[in-house]
């Protein structure tokens, strides 16, 4: 008997092999036999003892199905067959969704995956229940991130917010039966790359080709990476050109904050994380370049994303939480609002790329603005504790007067710890304090 597009055949057992299960499993089922070549005789198996042990065992940890692992002999040789069957609800390996068809496996991307999910469950992407990862395994940090933009951004009420984690991830539709939604586990889970590859940003700084400078890679849920890239991007990456007006010192960037803000956040709103390839910045000296993965809707082009559209996110659930943390808008005037960044400026309007499922917005740096003698900075972020310097770092950036029992307050920790970090980072050189103690400031380097 020929393979088909329920029979597969392998001369012997490799883990790689969960793949063709999953297929089965996703698609109509199918029988898999080990120690039977391509054209269908029997070759035999060497340990099929352990291999009987070894196979249901690599199933259920691997894929979390359960499938009938049978001995089989033939001519005094022995092969196995494993039969899978059909499964009602999306079968992953790895994060992969793989999927027979005709005599072949084929690994679901885009939107053929997203179909593939709705039909399977009824769900987006993003909506999938979560096992395992409950609302007290989240982030304090990051739901704390969320009510403060919340309030700053003026998108909810504080009376509103004034209630429980679950309660709030309730009003956010982040939970479904009793389970966190994927969504939820994306926006608040410190380590959101256990459940979704790729789940991070990448900037790197470029010099002419390839020449790459220096980088870093922006890891943990979406509110904490958002809540950091642009003040990494505006203190790292970029120099501001100085000028006077009237004794006040001006400093303007080659690339406008607010726009590369709005497309950053567009990225990480939108991005399709099934495609497990990361958020990627790259900053050159002429240009700045963000690409993520993207299916856009159907019949959708570039020029329809720089046309007024109205908004059809590809991540509803993180799209819903992301709008009302006040990081993007609801009513597709994301990329009309980045034009209008770039021209206050004075620079070109941002130019976007669709390539295959990639989406490309590239940003033209303002000739006034660039720095030609802008070195390497001697120090690196990543020698930072992510948990605490390097938000005591944004943070005083953005409100230098700020006083060590309010950070305290703000980041839930003790004075103790404050102060601890605050020395370090004065013996380390990343800050100084400017003035007395009561109308003193501090400054980041």
């Amino acid at each position: 008997m020929l393979e088909s597009q329920n029979i597969e055949y392998k001369e012997s057992w490799r883990s790689e092999y969960l793949k063709w299960v999953c297929g089965f499993a996703n698609a109509q089922g199918g029988t898999i036999y080990i120690g039977i070549d391509d054209a269908g005789r029997v070759v035999g198996v060497k340990e099929i003892k352990k291999l009987m042990d070894d196979i249901p065992n690599q199933i259920q940890s691997g894929l979390g199905i359960i499938a009938d692992v049978n001995r089989r002999t033939k001519d005094g040789l022995d092969y196995i067959e494993i039969k899978v069957n059909p499964s009602t609800y999306p079968v992953s390996y790895h994060g992969e969704y793989h999927y027979r068809s005709g005599s072949t496996k084929q690994q679901l991307q885009g939107s053929a995956l997203t179909e593939f999910i709705r039909e399977k469950t009824g769900y987006l992407w993003d909506a999938i229940p979560v096992d395992n990862i409950g609302v007290n395994d989240l982030d304090r940090n990051s739901i704390d991130i969320f009510r403060r933009e919340a309030i700053r951004k003026k998108r909810m009420e504080k009376e509103d917010l004034d209630i429980t984690n679950e309660e709030l991830l309730d009003h956010l539709d982040l939970l479904v039966d009793g389970k966190l939604k994927r969504a939820a586990v994306m926006l608040f889970y410190h380590k959101p790359g256990r459940l979704v590859t790729g789940c991070y940003v990448k900037v790197g700084k470029f010099g002419k080709g390839s020449d790459l400078q220096y980088q870093d890679t922006l890891e943990g849920s979406l509110f904490s990476i958002a809540d950091r890239v642009i003040d990494l991007i505006y203190t790292k990456y970029l120099k501001a050109a100085i000028t006077y007006e009237h004794d006040v010192r001006v400093e303007t960037y080659p690339f406008p904050r607010e726009g590369v803000r709005e497309a950053v956040y567009n990225a990480l709103g939108h991005n399709n994380y099934a495609a497990s390839i990361p958020i990627q910045i790259r900053i050159e000296d002429d240009a700045m370049y963000i690409s993520n993965s993207c299916i856009l809707p159907k019949n959708w082009t570039v020029e329809t994303l720089m046309q007024p559209h109205k908004s059809e996110p590809f991540n509803p659930s993180i799209a819903n939480a992301f709008y009302r943390a006040g990081y993007i808008e609801a009513w597709g005037r994301g990329i009309q609002k980045i034009c209008e960044a770039c021209r206050e400026l004075g620079t070109a309007d941002p130019e976007y790329t669709v390539m295959g499922n990639d989406l490309t917005v590239k940003f033209t740096a303002f000739e006034n603005a660039k720095v030609s003698d802008f070195k390497i900075p001697k120090y690196q972020f990543d020698t930072l504790d992510d948990t605490l310097d390097k938000k005591i770092l944004i943070v005083l950036k953005e409100k230098p007067t700020i006083t060590q029992n309010e950070m305290a307050v703000h980041f839930g920790v003790s004075v103790p710890s404050i102060k601890r970090t605050m020395k370090k980072l004065l013996e380390s050189g990343f800050i100084t304090r400017k003035g007395g103690r009561r109308f003193g400031y501090w400054e980041v380097k």
